[in-house]
């Protein structure tokens, strides 16, 4: 019989410590503390995010449960619900944001080689936001609307392997395409975004950075065409063109030239216009690149259905950050093992198997063998995973 570590602390053990005792040190996290130390407040968090807790005192019942086996899994001391909750409350959570950037660091290596349903060597990214309703009533510091409460979270993400390479979480009336602002274009990629993020101020900038972008075009937008391009109407595409804007703010904003492809998606029934800075590709290379952008929204799906960042265990802003960048150093540590361990089944069905096996002793990559043989003799399964190969 195996007599190791639990599944839980091999899980932890994929954690550089020494990166996030660093990230503690930046901020003077552990300033005063005597026994709940702020990798404890990590373990716990991930502990409730693994095993989807629905509150603080959810949590202390089950670490008491479980008192003779907390020292195994890393945890020394007794875990209250108001000593979490208050480590949740006044530690900064840039400590956490810090150190998931750690982990995004270390995944993005891994997942470089992953198909994207392109035929590219170029970085894609594609940008979006999704917001996460609360409670006027206990959260105000986050109004939204006269009634309602929300922060978003806005995302881009490499869509190599669906690694969240920049989050910044912000008040809920901030539109999204102010984030353009923050972020610093990577020479060479291509960003991927909807309508939303049309602001041809922003679009030049990144095109000044020798980056390029695809996005959707408005109906309203006014234009002149210069010239055409050979394309093939067999394959979807409908026009090829190079254009120049007309409108007399957007001529401003942006003088140089455009491309402007017209698909037209025959499964869904509909036309779909994109602007891009990018002559060299084919128009059929461009609308495929733009489905890549689906990613971002299977990405939200997941994290949203899987993780606890849509009910909170703290009321403040600090604690609202600090669980919703521990849901996401979850979720690229879960990444990184599947990886590493070259795991067969999705990252749905790791996180399923880990939530009822966490203190069980088995090495970490036999508690998926089973697994493995089920999924491979049953029918596929219809659930969306962002981890299929």
């Amino acid at each position: 019989m195996y007599q190791g570590s639990t599944v839980f602390s091999q899980i932890m053990s994929h954690l550089p410590i020494y990166e996030f005792n660093k990230c503690v040190k930046r901020y003077n996290g552990n300033h005063r503390i005597k026994s709940f130390s702020c990798l404890n407040q990590f373990y716990s968090m991930a502990f409730a995010q693994l095993t989807y807790r629905e509150s603080l005192r959810d949590i202390e019942a089950c670490f008491k449960a479980l008192r003779n086996r907390l020292y195994h899994i890393g945890i020394h001391s007794t875990v209250a619900r108001s000593t979490l909750a208050d480590a949740n409350n006044y530690r900064d959570w840039r400590i956490y944001s810090d150190f998931a950037q750690v982990l995004i660091n270390i995944a993005r290596p891994l997942y470089a080689q992953d198909e994207i349903g392109a035929e590219l060597d170029d970085m894609v990214y594609a940008l979006d936001s999704t917001t996460i309703d609360l409670c006027l009533t206990l959260f105000p510091w986050a109004r939204f609307r006269r009634h309602k409460a929300a922060v978003k979270m806005h995302t881009l993400i490499d869509i190599h392997g669906s690694i969240p390479v920049f989050i910044w979480i912000s008040e809920g009336k901030l539109h999204d395409v102010n984030i353009l602002d923050l972020l610093v274009p990577e020479p060479g990629s291509i960003y991927l975004m909807d309508r939303g993020y049309i602001d041809f101020e922003r679009l030049h900038n990144i095109a000044t950075n020798n980056a390029f972008f695809v996005i959707l075009s408005k109906a309203n937008m006014q234009y002149r065409r210069l010239y055409s391009h050979s394309y093939d109407i067999m394959k979807g595409v409908h026009s090829d063109q190079t254009v120049l804007l007309t409108g007399v703010r957007s001529s401003m904003e942006y003088p140089d030239k455009l491309r402007r492809v017209h698909y037209y998606d025959e499964k869904h029934q509909n036309h779909l216009y994109f602007l891009t800075n990018n002559f060299t590709y084919p128009s059929l290379t461009i609308a495929n690149l733009y489905k890549c952008r689906w990613q971002i929204e299977l990405f939200f799906k997941w994290i949203k259905q899987h993780l606890r960042i849509k009910a909170f265990y703290g009321l403040s802003e600090n604690a609202v950050k600090t669980q919703i960048w521990i849901a996401i150093s979850v979720y690229v540590l879960l990444a990184i093992i599947k990886k590493k361990l070259d795991l067969e089944p999705s990252l749905y069905t790791i996180l399923q198997v880990a939530s009822v096996s966490l203190f069980e002793k088995s090495p970490l990559k036999e508690a998926f063998y089973d697994v493995d043989i089920y999924e491979s003799t049953n029918e596929p399964c219809i659930q969306l995973n962002l981890f299929d190969l």
